[in-house]
């Protein structure tokens, strides 16, 4: 870098730039300020370009394509984690044990989850206690987690009278009764969905769907590295979820939380 463009000097942190316009855009970093917000659905950016790239997410524009199973993304990053789904690729290692991730959020939940001592926060109803990597988000969890008790519904609708337990419920309800939010519709027979995890599901039901993942001990195939191995669990006597109240344990989460409301009324608490 030059002498003259070396004036649009950061104070903050000492870089520089070639003109005011990219020192001000980057101090934009220091400050927190956001300055561009989506007219969709209200989130707000410090950069003009992560507007424009998350606005693809609104208006359907899918310029990223996967060339194995032609499924198209809005947003290249969006792209590269797909692609792990038919390379099973998993560059993020945990670094306690063996185990690797195609996803850095999977692998901080996994540390949080699997690896840390620290349960700062317990349940006055039942005991259960709560571990999370920052105070805020295990207070949020525990929040939640008490809602099952007291039958509380901390989110409201702010165009009718309606109120939900999960905020899942409320965006639900904001797109089937007031049209507001993105639907999520399958490209195959346009059938739309209000959480992407359904549709998701949905997908899997064509027939005529890309399966390029074989299950070794059985004939099944599957779309995403992810269900063969939920499937893989039929096959096996790894049981990774276990009830905190009776330390019954089970194979799937699903069988789990059924379990754990069942577990609930049998000992005497109230739902």
């Amino acid at each position: 870098m030059n002498v003259h463009s070396a004036k649009y000097k950061c104070t903050e942190c000492g870089k520089c730039f070639q003109n005011n316009k990219e020192l001000m855009k980057h101090k934009l970093s220091h400050s927190g300020e956001k300055p561009f917000e989506c007219s969709v659905c209200g989130r707000r950016f410090a950069a003009s370009g992560n507007l424009a790239l998350h606005s693809r997410i609104h208006s359907g524009e899918k310029l990223y394509k996967c060339y194995v199973c032609d499924k198209a993304f809005c947003q290249s990053n969006d792209l590269q984690a797909h692609m792990r789904v038919h390379t099973g690729e998993k560059p993020y290692k945990c670094s306690l044990c063996d185990k690797s991730f195609s996803k850095s959020c999977n692998l901080q939940r996994h540390k949080r989850l699997m690896h840390s001592d620290r349960r700062p926060r317990q349940c006055p109803y039942c005991g259960m206690q709560f571990k999370a990597s920052n105070a805020l988000e295990t207070n949020a969890e525990l929040k939640r987690h008490v809602c099952i008790h007291t039958g509380a519904k901390l989110y409201s609708c702010r165009h009718c009278s309606d109120s939900f337990m999960w905020h899942s419920q409320l965006k639900a309800h904001l797109l089937k009764s007031h049209n507001e939010g993105t639907w999520f519709t399958c490209d195959v027979c346009e059938k739309k969905f209000s959480r992407r995890c359904n549709l998701k599901n949905h997908v899997l039901q064509h027939e005529d769907v890309f399966r390029p993942y074989v299950c070794s001990d059985c004939p099944k195939s599957f779309c995403t590295a992810a269900g063969l191995k939920h499937h893989c669990l039929v096959h096996s006597d790894y049981k990774q979820f276990c009830c905190c109240l009776c330390y019954k344990c089970f194979k799937y989460k699903e069988c789990l939380v059924r379990h754990y409301k069942r577990c609930f009324m049998k000992l005497g608490y109230r739902l």
